[in-house]
């Protein structure tokens, strides 16, 4: 397998795995909104900020351009992936209206409790579908293309930004929430 792609695919596995972690911290926060007790509220938005500014804007682009690579050498490794930019706009679709729902009830607008729960679960579970889909099938088409020599990514294609909350360099909009998840996995650990 080329080295290019072994570590676009790394990248975005690694990427899946940051999301997960972010997601079963939405899943946690949102429990504890149903049960009525105490939720870090700001958690779930700062979330969802990071889903909108790194996930949405960068890593499914990347993923986008994959599959466009893929379909472009081997239209018979790339059957049935016509859903994949679909699923993209979905997510993200509902990731900015849940960040929006989010961004109001902070300001002091009525949201009913059920209907933010509801659509964070919803977002919650529709994200690790997808990334298990891709993970199982898209990702495997990639590496099975790549394994037969073929060079399948362009890096000057890529859309390339660093993850500005678990790359190398951290921004400082992100280091209250990295904070929640130092202490999230701090607290899972005990």
């Amino acid at each position: 397998m080329s080295d290019e792609i072994k570590r676009i695919l790394d990248e975005l596995r690694q990427d899946h795995k940051n999301m997960t972690l972010l997601l079963n911290m939405i899943e946690r926060e949102a429990n504890r909104i149903y049960e009525g007790g105490d939720s870090d509220f700001e958690v779930i938005q700062d979330v969802m900020h990071y889903m909108t500014v790194y996930p949405d804007a960068v890593h499914h682009p990347k993923e986008d351009r994959l599959y466009a690579e893929l379909k472009a050498a081997r239209p018979d490794l790339a059957a049935g992936f016509g859903r994949i930019t679909r699923d993209h706009r979905n997510i993200c679709e509902n990731g900015l209206r849940l960040r929006d729902e989010l961004d109001s009830a902070s300001a002091g607008s009525f949201i009913r409790r059920k209907t933010l729960v509801g659509d964070a679960l919803r977002y919650v579970n529709e994200l690790r579908s997808h990334m298990q889909w891709e993970e199982l099938d898209l990702f495997r088409r990639c590496d099975e293309m790549a394994a037969e020599g073929h060079v399948i990514i362009i890096d000057a294609n890529l859309v390339s930004h660093g993850d500005p909350l678990f790359g190398e360099r951290n921004h400082t909009e992100f280091n209250r929430l990295l904070k929640s998840i130092e202490q999230s996995l701090t607290a899972s650990h005990t």
